[in-house]
């Protein structure tokens, strides 16, 4: 089966599983799996930072199939966070990832106004995070004794976009010059000579200086978490189709380079590049995230670079489709053996996001996709 092939027929189980996992779960926000079953963040963690992959799934799976289930589901998503809108200490760095796929995507298609005035106040809450001292938009919120209140996170290279489209629909020039400083502050501190990325660097909150990294979701200070990976090389290229800042590009070249020289040959990604060796724990998400951004990265670079990143992207594709996705329809989850934090208690479990950028991997090959970030 050549390529195109291949990629046609997981679509098409993407659309049949989705058919039936959609209806059964039209009014829930999940994260995870309880036996096969999603739970629903909605009830009692509508701030939870996932709580947007289920809507862009169901944009992605209105764009490709027309089908008004979808539409509505993925409506129901983005209003039903507008209780997390309007909870000032449930907002934080991950605007993006909630009011990108849901908000943001539902105006791109209808124009809403609703849905617009929801994107802009997510991002002018992200905007509100910035810190000049040290060029950085601040991560995680705390209780009040303000012991987070210089750190930066890897994960928000993908919230950037957010401030991307606000620039664009209201010609702000703060919104950019936010995005872009802590674009340059990211490519200074976070990436390594090596390509590999830190997962959280502290700053002090009042005079910008760097203090220090810590190991964050990863294996230690000083290691690789492969998510933070993907994160990093999709984010860079994100920045670098909104800009065209060659040095954005070059950045996620160099981290996605990282990234496929320790894939392995199974392409079975570790939750760590550098966990101990007898360690087999894994994370699917970091293989879907990473693909997509390969797939990015791809329409941009000269004709002679162009296979590395499509080939990569592919074989972790193909590893997940074969290996490490469900298409038992009585199971709501896709993706399988997917791990948050490496410390974590529990490991290798499904997440929506995984679902989310596989979807969009598998649609970005079939020319089905639309555009969220």
């Amino acid at each position: 089966m050549d390529e195109l092939q291949w990629a046609e027929s997981v679509s098409e189980k993407i659309k049949k599983k989705l058919e039936i996992t959609a209806k059964r779960n039209a009014h829930k926000i999940p994260y995870t799996t309880d036996e096969g079953v999603f739970d629903d963040k909605s009830k009692d963690q509508i701030c939870w930072w996932t709580n947007g992959f289920w809507g862009g799934i169901m944009w992605q799976m209105y764009h490709a199939t027309g089908e008004k289930m979808y539409f509505d589901i993925a409506q129901y998503n983005e209003k039903e966070l507008d209780r997390n809108l309007m909870n000032a200490q449930g907002m934080d760095h991950d605007s993006g990832f909630r009011w990108l796929p849901t908000a943001v995507c539902d105006y791109r298609i209808t124009k809403d106004p609703a849905s617009k005035n929801r994107g802009l106040l997510a991002a002018n809450d992200l905007a509100g995070r910035f810190n000049s001292a040290g060029s950085f938009i601040r991560a995680w919120n705390d209780s009040g004794d303000a012991s987070k209140a210089g750190w930066a996170i890897i994960d928000c290279m993908m919230n950037l976009p957010l401030l991307y489209w606000a620039y664009d629909e209201t010609k702000d020039p703060r919104f950019i010059h936010i995005a872009t400083a802590h674009a340059n502050m990211a490519e200074k501190y976070f990436i390594r000579p090596d390509g590999s990325a830190n997962h959280i660097v502290a700053f002090d909150p009042v005079t910008g200086d760097f203090v220090k990294t810590f190991g964050g979701q990863g294996y230690a200070e000083g290691s690789s978490w492969t998510r933070g990976q993907g994160w990093a090389l999709y984010g860079f290229v994100l920045s670098y189709i909104h800009t065209k800042n060659e040095s954005y590009l070059n950045t996620a070249k160099r981290v996605a380079n990282y990234f496929i020289a320790n894939m392995g040959p199974d392409a079975l990604i570790p939750v760590d590049f550098r966990q101990p060796e007898e360690c087999k724990l894994e994370d699917s998400t970091a293989s879907a995230i990473a693909a997509c951004g390969m797939l990015e990265i791809e329409k941009y670079v000269p004709q002679n670079e162009k296979h590395v990143y499509h080939q990569a992207a592919i074989k972790l594709l193909r590893v997940l489709d074969e290996k490490r996705c469900s298409w038992d329809n009585d199971c709501d989850n896709i993706l399988e053996k997917c791990t948050g934090a490496f410390h974590d208690e529990k490991h290798e479990y499904s997440i929506i996001y995984g679902d989310y950028y596989f979807i969009e991997a598998i649609w970005k090959l079939t020319e089905q996709d639309i555009f969220i970030w």
